[in-house]
């Protein structure tokens, strides 16, 4: 924990020295356009996920949630889903490129990531900071506005990297990129601080969830959330 406070205070500090090298997104040469705004799901379908919780695998759980909330989000609102330990891969470093946008962003996207929500079965690892390199590499490119990533998890990196890291070296040089993140039933402290931190570091919101109505409560909550904060962590009372 020391660590990853030490890292966003050494980020604050220096990344002034950062706009020489990078370009750097400012309010001169930056706009949000809320209208505009791409939403991506990063989901976990890593193999914790066929564990229980209240009775209730954590995958269902989560899958009988969303699949609540779909029909209620504007068809007009942009979305689009990428998942995460899906499938084992023969090796290690296999399992930890288990990461695939199944539905792109597109409009009125609810039936097409319900339907593939239904296909996919949790099996691998936890590869979340190749997931969140993919999405802003591969997945947003050509999209104007504010990307919006809604980042599932029910447990830390487990392939050798630190979403916290990756995060802190992102907002050198974008702004246009907001993780809000929901932390399912995880107990680990080094786990739970640096997906806090990489929810802090893009000014995004931090949610913690052990049940259904939690878990509702925090994707909904990310999904109506229409401003920017400064470094705001909100955890579910």
């Amino acid at each position: 924990m020391k660590k990853i406070i030490v890292l966003i205070l050494l980020f604050f500090i220096f990344l002034p020295a950062f706009a020489s090298k990078y370009q750097v997104y400012t309010p001169d040469n930056y706009k949000n356009d809320f209208d505009k705004e791409k939403i991506l799901f990063i989901l976990d379908f890593s193999n914790s996920m066929t564990e229980y919780i209240l009775g209730e695998r954590k995958v269902d759980m989560m899958l009988n949630t969303i699949q609540h909330i779909l029909p209620t989000i504007d068809k007009n609102k942009e979305i689009g889903l990428r998942v995460y330990g899906h499938r084992l891969g023969l090796t290690a470093f296999d399992g930890c490129r288990a990461s695939s946008l199944i539905v792109p962003i597109e409009r009125n996207n609810g039936e097409k990531i319900e339907y593939a929500l239904s296909k996919t079965k949790p099996r691998g690892m936890t590869p979340i900071t190749y997931s969140l390199k993919k999405a802003i590499d591969s997945d947003f490119v050509g999209f104007n506005g504010e990307k919006h990533i809604i980042l599932l998890s029910d447990g830390g990196e487990n392939c050798d990297e630190s979403p916290c890291s990756w995060a802190i070296d992102l907002m050198q040089t974008r702004k246009d990129i907001k993780i809000d993140v929901i932390a399912f039933s995880i107990k680990k402290v080094d786990d739970l601080e640096q997906l806090k931190c990489t929810a802090l570091v893009t000014k995004g919101h931090f949610y913690t969830a052990n049940t259904a109505a939690e878990l509702s409560k925090g994707i909904t909550n990310s999904l109506n959330h229409r401003k920017n904060v400064d470094a705001k962590i909100i955890p579910n009372k």
